[in-house]
């Protein structure tokens, strides 16, 4: 891969991590405040929703961080490496946490009786685009895997 396209793929990274890391601290508490404002039935829900919010973010934020230490593995022509299989491991795994950690929000809003249809949609949306990234991601480490594999006993007839 050409280095320009990796120094791309990392400030790209960069830009997403930076612009979800100023709307959870700038924006979101705000917006939380705005909604228990307009309903106030549901406002003793707005700490819970923030905290599943940002909970979310944690693996959300350790995926970033195995994506960039995927693309230094790239870097230093190590893509085809164990390590660069763990890396693709650990984002499955994070994706996996944050489609766990939606649903039981999308699960919890619905049992209070407070999940708005818009809510819902953009909750469905977000586990959808996850699962997608979660089976992306397990199918390329199986592929990485069989690659590796692949490479030693080719390796080994030489």
């Amino acid at each position: 891969m050409k280095r320009g396209t990796v120094i791309w793929l990392k400030g790209t990274i960069f830009v997403i991590g930076i612009i979800t890391l100023v709307v959870s601290i700038f924006f979101l508490p705000g917006l939380a405040k705005e909604a228990a404002e307009m309903n106030p039935e549901y406002a003793y829900l707005r700490f819970p929703v923030l905290v599943g919010l940002y909970a979310t973010e944690i693996p959300f934020f350790f995926a970033l961080y195995q994506a960039l230490k995927l693309l230094n593995y790239i870097e230093r022509d190590l893509a085809f490496s164990e390590l660069a299989v763990f890396s693709l491991g650990f984002i499955k795994k994070c994706a996996f946490t944050i489609i766990i950690l939606y649903v039981i929000g999308i699960f919890m809003l619905a049992i209070q009786n407070a999940l708005h249809p818009g809510i819902a949609i953009i909750g469905i949306v977000i586990v959808f685009a996850t699962l997608v990234i979660s089976l992306f991601t397990a199918i390329l480490q199986e592929l990485l895997r069989s690659a590796i594999e692949l490479k030693s006993e080719n390796d080994l007839t030489v």
